[in-house]
């Protein structure tokens, strides 16, 4: 038996061309999916369970009654060993309570504010799917009464006040209190929208932290909401801006929108590109355009009118100016 290598000749025509080769495949998910956003959108939609609230409930409860016997405790003590020094505490836990009742208050005439910007709103729907002239112009004083303290609405309001009369139908009379009235608050939110998603993109691009993203993503939505809110006269307190916020996360994840594709990206990108850029700015560029979505769901929400048919603001239009060149170094190095 020969010993050494064993060398087989093949002819020309039967050896393999590396052409034909499969290319390697690469199991690197080549979209982003926008993970930190949708980790935020399932936080803050997450509705808590009974028991969580029944536990909750108790808890509070049982804190309240504890610190307020161990208070009365403390200030009676010290009234018995140096009454002056005794009133002094006495006097500061009273300032303490009256204070908490404060915050209390603002925060029921907050969830007061929403509801009567709710109560506008539906209104409205009302008085254009019934063709209602005189709840049209009732709709119309309400928004006059809510924006009476805003002076940037001194000129809507005045334009809407004189050309109210020449309206003969409720669709009419609402789409000229939108146009001239909404129109300028709608510019407004707009802008918040784009700061925030501008925030959320870059935090996600430049932290590479764990779970930085998602913070980031749910206190820049948080932040967001309150104050598109704010802009629409809703303004709510720490209670209200959940509210809108878990009413808002809640419409998202029912109705699937957590979700960007190319097609969202297409006009900051100028084409498919999103799988060829790095992880972490893809990553940015889709958190960024979710967090526009969710800006355009709230103020849906916040607005005292719903929006015309077809009058609805564009994601796509808010990602541009928001985003459009915020990664254009990036694109560029990516695709050149």
């Amino acid at each position: 038996m020969a010993k050494g290598p064993v060398l087989i000749e093949l002819d020309d025509d039967a050896a393999p061309s590396v052409a034909d080769a499969p290319p390697v495949p690469d199991t690197r998910p080549m979209v982003a999916q926008g993970a930190a956003m949708q980790a935020a959108a399932q936080i803050a939609a997450r509705p808590p369970s009974r028991l969580a609230r029944w536990f909750w409930g108790l808890a509070g409860a049982l804190l309240l009654a504890v610190l307020s016997t161990a208070a009365w405790d403390f200030v009676n003590a010290w009234i018995a060993r140096q009454p002056l020094l005794g009133w002094a505490f006495a006097g500061l836990f009273a300032a303490l309570v009256a204070v908490l009742l404060a915050v209390a208050m603002r925060e029921l005439a907050a969830l007061r504010r929403l509801a009567r910007i709710d109560g506008v709103r539906r209104a409205a729907a009302d008085a254009v799917a019934a063709q209602d002239l005189v709840g049209a112009r009732a709709v119309v004083d309400r928004l006059d009464t809510l924006y009476c303290d805003r002076p940037e609405t001194q000129w809507g309001r005045d334009r809407v006040a004189e050309l109210r009369g020449d309206q003969l139908d409720a669709t009419g009379l609402l789409a000229l209190a939108d146009a001239e009235l909404i129109g300028a608050l709608d510019k407004a939110a707009g802008r918040e929208v784009e700061a925030a998603a501008r925030q959320v993109a870059t935090v996600t691009a430049l932290v590479p932290l764990a779970l930085a993203d998602v913070v980031a993503a749910l206190t820049a939505n948080l932040r967001m909401i309150r104050r598109i809110a704010e802009v629409y006269g809703g303004r709510g307190g720490t209670l209200g801006s959940w509210r809108l916020t878990r009413a808002v996360m809640t419409h998202l994840v029912a109705t699937g929108a957590v979700a960007v594709g190319d097609d969202m990206l297409e006009p900051v990108l100028g084409g498919s590109i999103l799988g060829k850029l790095s992880r972490r700015f893809g990553e940015g560029l889709v958190n960024g355009a979710l967090t526009a979505r969710v800006g355009v769901a709230a103020m849906e929400v916040c607005r005292p009118l719903p929006f015309a048919e077809n009058a609805r603001p564009k994601a796509r239009t808010l990602v541009k100016q928001a985003l459009g060149g915020l990664f254009q170094g990036q694109s560029r190095d990516t695709s050149g």
